[in-house]
């Protein structure tokens, strides 16, 4: 095997990368739908810079067998940081899971050389990820501290998740809200691919409509965020990674779900609920996790979040990983970091225990 490592840079030759990527990405059994060409060919569109792309390549033959989709950064603290930023729930490298230990090194090797002064950060990398490979080859200075904590459920149809719940009584619960789904007459249609940019559309016009008057997580209003969803998800629908969802009442579309899906995990990323199906008694959290559940394979990911909603079903806690990765040279870098990580997982603590002392009464 004959490994060439390549820094990619140009976004025209980003482009050109989709059947390669998509290969590689069908390879790479760890993968997750953040790690799909469209979506992160998408993201850059969307959110990118001008002479900020980092794509670490590596090929074996000209078959690419290992990537690393990264930008850098400026600021204070230079640094190489994944695509996808803070509307991916995971970050990752891709590696041939039939190449292992060779293409693992060479991308490493690839990192460290396009990394020159900078720090490597890698964010929300699932436990057993790719990158871990690369982390555990770096021969600089590292470090891994917690990231997001998500929540996972087994992939298994709603009744075997019923069965989860901590008690009869809670099990009677789910089972009523489900038949009243049924009375309700609320049908569900997948969407077909040539259907999903109007489909996405009605998804976050509901989004915003049913969090109007509420804090909602504004950057799902922009947009730069609706071009991102519309132009990335028709792509990955034809190709098996995304599924969208309407559900229909008296012919009226009243919610629409965003379901991303790789070989071994499905996660909902996004939904839309008009009011009125709160106003009818409708649980649209049971009924967005039915219909997921039928796409699910491997794992059922709740993705980023402690919602007490999601806590009902019991799921696994899940807590992804960061990964800072510096040379020799950029050591002090590393150091910096994990001081701002530090001052802030002590902010939250201070935040979080205000709450607790508000909640509680307290003076």
């Amino acid at each position: 095997m004959t490994y060439t490592t390549e820094l990619v840079t140009d976004e025209d030759a980003f482009a050109s990368l989709s059947s390669d990527w998509a290969r590689l990405y069908g390879s790479c059994v760890t993968a997750t739908p953040f790690q799909s060409h469209p979506w992160l060919h998408s993201w850059w569109l969307s959110y990118g810079g001008p002479g900020r792309l980092r794509l670490v390549l590596v090929r074996d033959r000209g078959e690419l067998v290992a990537a690393a989709p990264l930008m850098r950064v400026g600021g204070p603290l230079p640094t190489l940081v994944p695509l996808g930023g803070a509307i991916s729930d995971y970050g990752d490298v891709l590696l041939d899971g039939e190449r292992g230990e060779p293409a693992a090194a060479a991308l490493t090797e690839g990192l460290a050389a396009a990394a020159g002064s900078a720090l490597i950060d890698l964010r929300e990398v699932r436990p057993g990820g790719a990158a871990e490979q690369v982390y555990d080859r770096w021969r600089g200075p590292r470090r891994a501290v917690p990231d997001s904590l998500c929540l996972e459920l087994p992939a298994a149809p709603v009744p075997e998740l019923i069965a989860r719940l901590p008690s009869a009584k809670a099990q009677q619960r789910v089972r009523a809200k489900l038949r009243k789904l049924t009375a309700l007459g609320i049908e569900r249609h997948v969407v077909a691919p040539g259907e999903v940019d109007k489909a996405l559309r009605r998804l976050l016009e509901l989004h915003r409509l049913q969090w109007q008057g509420r804090a909602v997580t504004a950057e799902h209003l922009r947009p730069r965020f609706c071009d991102h969803l519309v132009r990335s998800v028709g792509p990955m629908v034809a190709s098996g990674d995304a599924v969208v969802t309407e559900f229909r009442l008296d012919d009226d579309v009243v919610a629409v779900d965003l379901t991303l899906l790789s070989s071994r995990l499905a996660g909902g990323y996004l939904y839309g609920a008009h009011p009125c199906l709160r106003e009818r008694k409708a649980d649209v959290a049971v009924m967005l996790l039915d219909a997921c559940a039928e796409h699910a394979r491997g794992t059922l990911s709740l993705l980023r979040g402690n919602e007490p909603y999601k806590q009902h079903w019991r799921p696994e806690p899940v807590v992804n990983r960061r990964l800072l990765l510096a040379r020799r040279r950029t050591a002090p870098l590393l150091a910096a970091a994990l001081c701002t990580v530090a001052a802030r997982r002590q902010g939250k603590r201070l935040v979080r225990r205000w709450q607790e002392r508000e909640g509680g009464g307290g003076p």
